[in-house]
This record gives structure tokens, C-alpha cells and sequence, in this order.
């Protein structure tokens, strides 16, 4: 999810805490968790660090291992030790408690998004992804603003509040697996142009009767379409490219956080005087005709990389950024 999503989180699970007895009687009690559930909310995201240190580095490990299950253990020991200094009389034990959860929670809603998360890590280095809310879901955050709204204001009790919050996100959560696997089920019966061997795959949008379709197909292409309200249209169709050019830009750095990113890749190659531009899409996200996620490798005709970058630009931008004037 988002950072504001995870954010409110952090702040309903302060307010759900206070369900608990130790927490709630103790003076300290419902600030120290707030700290707690709000750090623990945000801790797995820590890793946008590496930021600074290439986007590449950023793009490869996000949402890798700080989200794996040693880190969640980390990250609540290292939350939980630090409140405890500064809030000694509070019962770590407690703290402890509602920090874990605000951290696995976090793990746990980033796995229904399209992104995904290495969650499983060390077990597997698979990336997983359930494709069933969006990354900014507009119920979610706004349950939670309005719940939040009416404890701050004093309108109603936060004991109140919270856990009929999280029971009817568990309902929202679970309503919008049944819809993603019924639909899903449905695709192919739904396509004039479906062939054996092709899947297909439902990713969600910010509108809960939209969906997003992509179908792979054996032959390097890919059918990028929309369900909604019950029909199935197609946009176009994306073909990637089968070319020497392709296979020598996988050596390259930043594509290679690419390629361990997403599921669906497409390279593409154009000729210059100077050599090959492979710019290899994701499918996932396409906005506005255009596949704002990408990597690209600029290579001479011997196949040696000459500049690359990866990262989110649109098409304008990429092409100010990836200038070839000096060759």
C-alpha cells in the first residue's frame, strides 16, 4: 500500500489497542502505543534508503527483505526495545504486542496489491502477489479517516470505533478475493481471441467494478485489456522483442532490478546509427497509453552498454533523461 494508507493504519491500530486493558489504564500507556503502532506501520519501508544510493539498488530491494519474516521480527524487537526506554513503567510485553502487528500488517496488505512483496523470504526469494486491492484503495483509507476523525473529535469512543473498523475491513478484504477469483475464473470464457496456452491475469484499479486484464500468450505477446461491469474490452496488444539487443541488455545492472521485479517484461528494441535502445516495459502499469515503468539500455552495435536507467517517467521526461547528443 501507499504510505498514507500505511500511515492510517498505524494511527487505527493505535486506537484499536486501546481494547487493551494494560494499555488503555496506564497513563503512558495509549502514547507510547501510538508511537509503537504508527513507527511499526511504516518500519518495512524503511528501505526506500537505498534511494540514495542508485535506483536500481531501490527498485531490486524494495519490498524485499526489510518485508521478509527475520525483518518483521527486527523491526518489532527494535521498536519495541526503543519505546521501552523511553516509556519504562509501560508493559513491553504489551507494546511489543501491537507492534508486531502493526508491522506484519503492513507485510500483509502490501501481498494483495500488484506490487507485492518477497514476504516469504528466507523460505522463498519468490515474489508474491495477489492482485486483489490496489495500491491506493479509496475505502480503505478513507474507513480509516473517518474512524479516525470521530475519535479525535470525541464523538464516539475509540473502543467503540476500531473494532467494528477492522471487522468490516476484514468483510471489504475478503469480499474483494471472492470477486478477483470469480472473475478470474471467467476470463477465458469471456475472449473471442483466447488461445490454448494463454493466461490471463485480473490486477485492480482504484474503482471496484474496473479491473485491469492482462493475457500472456505464448508467442512474446501480451493482450492488455479492462473488465468492466461485466464486459471484457481490449486496448491493445503489445508484442516484445525476440533480438540479440534484448538478451545483451540483461546483463546490464539496471535492467537486471528490472527483470527481478516484475512479472511481466517486455523488451523492445529500436535501431540508431549508434546502436540499440531496448526498453524493456511493465506491463502492469500502463497510463495513458504509455508504460511509465521502466528500464532502459542504450548499447553500441557491439552490444556494450553505453547509458541505461530504470525507474517511473513518463515518455517526455525519459527521453530529456536518456539524451544520446554526445554520441
Amino acid at each position: 500500500m501507499d504510505s498514507g494508507t500505511h500511515l492510517v493504519f498505524g494511527l487505527g491500530l493505535a486506537g484499536l489497542a486501546l481494547t487493551d486493558p494494560v494499555i488503555a489504564s496506564h497513563p503512558q500507556g495509549p502514547l507510547a502505543v501510538l508511537i509503537g503502532t504508527v513507527i511499526g506501520s511504516q518500519a518495512p519501508d524503511f528501505d526506500m534508503l537505498l534511494r540514495f544510493k542508485s535506483n536500481a539498488d531501490y527498485i531490486k530491494n524494495h519490498r524485499g527483505l526489510s518485508h521478509s519474516i527475520p525483518a518483521v521480527l527486527i523491526w518489532t524487537l527494535l521498536i519495541t526495545l526503543a519505546i521501552a526506554l523511553v516509556f519504562p513503567s509501560v508493559s513491553w510485553l504489551h507494546i511489543g504486542a501491537w507492534v508486531l502487528l502493526a508491522v506484519v500488517l503492513h507485510v500483509v496488505s502490501d501481498l494483495f496489491n500488484s506490487y507485492g512483496t518477497q514476504a516469504a523470504r528466507p523460505i522463498s526469494n519468490r515474489w508474491i502477489a495477489w492482485n486483489i486491492i490496489h495500491i491506493f484503495d479509496p475505502f480503505i483509507f478513507l474507513s480509516h479517516l473517518a474512524a479516525i476523525v470521530l475519535w479525535a473529535s470525541g464523538w464516539a469512543e475509540p473502543r467503540a470505533i476500531f473494532p467494528v473498523l477492522y471487522a468490516v475491513l476484514v468483510v471489504y478484504y475478503a469480499w474483494r478475493s471472492w470477486v478477483h477469483y470469480r472473475l478470474s475464473s471467467k476470463l477465458p470464457g469471456k475472449d473471442e481471441f483466447y488461445r490454448p496456452g494463454d493466461r490471463y491475469f485480473l490486477l485492480p484499479t482504484l474503482s471496484l467494478h474496473r479491473w485491469n486484464v492482462i493475457r500472456e500468450s505464448k508467442d512474446c505477446k501480451y493482450g492488455i485489456g479492462e473488465w468492466e461491469n461485466g464486459k471484457l474490452v481490449w486496448l491493445e496488444t503489445t508484442t516484445c522483442a525476440q533480438h540479440p539487443a534484448v538478451e545483451a541488455s540483461k546483463k546490464n545492472k539496471d535492467a537486471q532490478s528490472f527483470l527481478a521485479l516484475t512479472p511481466f517484461p517486455c523488451g523492445q528494441v529500436t535501431s540508431h546509427s549508434w546502436g540499440y535502445e531496448v526498453r524493456w516495459l511493465d506491463i502492469r502499469y500502463r497510463h495513458r497509453k504509455q508504460y511509465p515503468f521502466v528500464a532502459v539500455v542504450m548499447m553500441d552495435r557491439n552490444y556494450e552498454t553505453l547509458q541505461s536507467y530504470v525507474g517511473w517517467l513518463s515518455d517526455d521526461r525519459l527521453q530529456k533523461r536518456l539524451r544520446m547528443n554526445s554520441y
